[in-house]
């Protein structure tokens, strides 16, 4: 067995192979970026070594980097954990060459299996079944065109190299072809640095479901079941379960045996996934997609309904040890569902929702326990989430004696997580996970991207507005003067509304939440009542019950209301049920001159990222949702198109520069017919 283990990764998964290290009494060491000095996983290392700035590119992806970390550390071995360099071949066969044992399977393994046109070509005359699409390596984009119309629409254009969702794309109209080959290939050259694609023929309506094999470097080769991954946004999951609601044991053995299969075919040790594509009314129906040659995101499920470690299996295997486990030995009890926590921000115009990436300093953090309960997290109060790297912040994981069991306690424990000083998805995925369909078990792939807009709250409860009005108005309550005893306060300084012959006048407090109109609250004390009226509504008694650092509860209207909050520079963050929301000041005045200097015409950045493609000039003549600009933040791209037929009289941008959230980035002159 190895003294240390040197973890190539960062946030939860390396938290979480840190974990496993120290139980089994193994020295770990973290490396990390600038951006990520203070970072959890650091601190919960045995040591930990500091490899270079934010960009991912010159530290965690630094192949040089990390082995000189392993170098100087007396590392033995090194666990990849998922993501960054987990599934490049080139990264194992350096570590062999360094003298280090990689955690995870040959690299000729990965090689293969990584070229998604290989595997499926290899699998195949293995004989597990593949989803029908293209043949052949470096395919033209003439070619791939050629493929899609033989296949017939709908087709799936994908990565080569990666997964994640990460550059794919799904076209339904043949006339689109072209322009989505060229995001498909830019997205997967920015993220895998390869952009050979594939196409495939798209299932409607269907099922993903993968399943996880352990095989060891003596022969050994087992499966543990299969998870439910058909819960996705934009090919990415965000909720995983196992097992799965739609297989019986025949198809869940079949599949397993498929997947033993695949691993065989290419020599496979350690931890890995076979993903398959699954019909959703004929499961019995099944196609490989791909096999992912390391741990997943949603290992916990796994663990959880069959009581293995993956990750001390995986330090095992690569230490030499047989498995000790034949397939008959594998059992699986009750039932466990994960929920991803992702720093982003939910944008709902009309029927269609964007999911932008965020990012801010965490001021308040609570995280779920309690019976059944499991979170995988790499933050930590205080902790900045930039937009260098993937948005996962946490898994929240919880487990059952049955799926209904499971389901309740994850959206318990879901209502339970605070995230204040950043946005997530926390509830969003609550609401999901009472999603009607989600319940009863009938799911698919497109569900979420389906019903998005029904799950994002688009209005802000009137409480919230209370409560943010409510902490303004104690705040210009002043202080004792330093002159007058601790007690006294000048009674001409108290924002009481007191006047003579009169009731007593009310103080307005104009606020605002991040993507809803401006509102303005009047509160004003009467005798020892307080009322407040939101924007000229009928006054409704209220009062602040309980406020403490971290706490906040209001009554309105005889409803008490309880709230997580946290301070910050620019408001205060209040949080409820997985919601959080920033209330700030808002002034009408400086509103009004920024609305007229950055109108309807004016473009503005969505999200805090860069500028990857310019696609106009000044001058250039637009037409309304033509793409002018794309902005990249955490691998997801989001595209500026023109809002109106017009003229483009200003682009203040380059491709490669760096932007902040609602920086100006263009101005489209309407034309005078428009």
């Amino acid at each position: 067995m190895f003294d240390t283990v040197l973890v190539a990764n960062r946030g939860e998964i390396a938290v979480r192979v840190i974990r496993t290290l120290r139980a089994l009494g193994i020295r770990s060491v973290a490396v990390f970026s600038d951006a990520d000095a203070d970072a959890r996983h650091v601190r919960e290392a045995d040591t930990a070594v500091r490899i270079g700035p934010a960009a991912a590119a010159e530290s965690y992806l630094s192949v040089e980097r990390l082995l000189e970390a392993a170098r100087r550390t007396g590392a033995q071995a090194v666990h990849p954990g998922y993501g960054f360099l987990a599934e490049n071949a080139g990264f194992a066969r350096a570590c062999a060459d360094a003298g280090l044992v990689f955690i995870g399977p040959p690299a000729d393994a990965i090689s293969l299996m990584g070229d998604k046109i290989r595997a499926k070509e290899t699998v195949r005359a293995a004989g597990v079944p593949v989803v029908p699409g293209s043949s052949g390596s470096g395919l033209s984009d003439a070619e791939l065109t050629a493929a899609a119309r033989e296949i017939g629409m709908p087709v799936l254009l994908k990565p080569s190299a990666g997964g994640g969702g990460k550059g794919m794309r799904l076209v339904r109209d043949e006339a689109l072809l072209g322009e989505e080959i060229a995001a498909a290939r830019r997205e997967a050259r920015g993220s895998f640095g390869d952009d050979t694609l594939l196409v495939e023929r798209w299932v409607d309506r269907p099922r993903h479901i993968e399943i996880q094999v352990l095989a060891d470097g003596h022969g050994n080769v087992v499966h543990l079941g299969e998870r439910e991954c058909s819960l996705q946004r934009r090919h990415q999951k965000i909720v995983e379960e196992a097992p799965s609601p739609l297989l019986d044991a025949a198809t869940r053995a079949a599949m397993g045996e498929a997947a033993v299969q695949a691993a065989r075919s290419c020599g496979y040790t350690g931890a890995g996934t076979v993903e398959f594509i699954v019909p959703g009314d004929d499961p019995a129906s099944y196609y490989f997609m791909e096999m992912n040659t390391r741990l997943q995101v949603e290992h916990p499920v796994t663990e959880l309904i069959t009581g293995l470690d993956l990750v001390e299996w995986q330090v095992r295997v690569a230490a030499g040890e047989r498995l000790g486990l034949a397939q008959e030995d594998v059992t699986l009890t009750g039932h466990a569902v994960e929920a991803r926590i992702c720093a982003e921000t939910a944008r709902v115009s009309g029927d269609r929702v964007d999911f932008l990436p965020s990012a801010g300093t965490v001021r308040l953090l609570r995280e779920p326990a309690g019976e059944g309960v499991r979170v995988d997290s790499g933050l930590s109060e205080g902790t900045e989430v930039g937009t260098s790297y993937d948005p996962m912040l946490a898994k929240v994981i919880a487990y059952g004696p049955d799926r209904a069991t499971a389901l309740r306690r994850l959206r318990a424990a879901l209502a339970e997580t605070v995230v204040l000083g950043v946005d997530t998805n926390a509830g969003f995925l609550r609401r999901l996970l009472a999603h009607p369909a989600v319940v009863s078990g009938a799911l698919d792939t497109g569900l979420v991207d389906r019903d998005a807009a029904t799950l994002v709250r688009s209005d802000v409860p009137g409480e919230v507005y209370a409560a943010g009005a409510l902490l303004r108005q104690r705040d210009l309550f002043p202080g004792p003067a330093p002159s007058q005893p601790p007690t006294w306060v000048d009674p001409f300084s108290v924002p009481t509304g007191w006047r003579l012959g009169g009731e007593p006048a009310w103080t307005p407090h104009h606020v605002r939440v991040a993507g809803h109109d401006p509102v303005t609250l009047r509160v004003r004390d009467i005798g020892t009542a307080t009322e407040i009226a939101l924007d000229g509504a009928e006054p409704q008694p209220t009062r602040v019950v309980r406020l403490d650092p971290t706490a906040l509860t209001v009554e309105l209207d005889a409803l008490t209301h309880r709230f997580a909050h946290a301070p910050s520079p620019e408001g205060t963050w209040l949080g409820r049920d997985g919601d959080a929301w920033l209330v700030r000041e808002h002034d009408p005045i400086d509103a009004r001159g920024s609305a007229s200097a950055a109108g309807a015409d004016t473009l503005t950045a969505p999200m805090p990222g860069t500028v990857t493609v310019v696609k106009a000039a000044v001058g250039d003549e637009v037409t309304a949702g033509q793409s002018l600009l794309v902005v990249e933040a955490m691998k997801m791209e989001h595209v500026i198109s023109a809002p109106h037929d017009g003229t483009v009289t200003e682009l203040d941008v380059t491709a490669g520069a760096t932007v902040a959230m609602d920086q100006v980035l263009a101005v489209v002159t309407p034309r005078e017919e428009s």
